[in-house]
């Protein structure tokens, strides 16, 4: 069977707090590990989503409509659906294994992660991982 759940690959996740947020994998292991033997992958996704900016509000304004919110998490092979998307954005050196067992690290790499993916939305690329999922 071709491995098409790859770094990069946009998902949707499926349960949890973040269901039917959007997410980017960054690592993935497809045999599992001995702590989960199953398939799963390390995520980044997007807790909150980036309002719309428009370019007649005041940079103030448009400043603050362009946050957003991440998260990390790893999750099953089970609770994601993949998209036909893939997002360019190297989170590989800040979100790692060791990450997720230390909460202070995590949230650096949360922080860190945030900065990433602002500036991937300032772009202007890849709009369709920054809008909402209607439904």
């Amino acid at each position: 069977m071709v491995k098409f759940l790859k770094p990069g690959k946009v998902i949707v996740l499926l349960t949890g707090r973040y269901a039917g947020k959007k997410a980017v994998i960054v690592k993935n292991q497809d045999d599992g590990t001995s702590s989960r033997p199953y398939g799963h992958a390390i995520v980044c996704g997007l807790a909150k989503e980036p309002r719309k900016v428009i370019k007649r509000s005041s940079l103030k304004k448009q400043a603050k409509n362009s946050r957003l919110k991440t998260f990390i998490k790893v999750v099953n092979y089970q609770h994601m659906m993949p998209t036909r998307y893939t997002l360019d954005v190297d989170l590989k050196a800040i979100v790692t294994q060791d990450v997720l067992d230390n909460s202070t690290k995590k949230q650096e790499a949360r922080k860190e992660a945030k900065k990433q993916l602002e500036e991937k939305f300032k772009s202007g690329k890849n709009r369709w991982f920054f809008s909402k999922l209607r439904f």
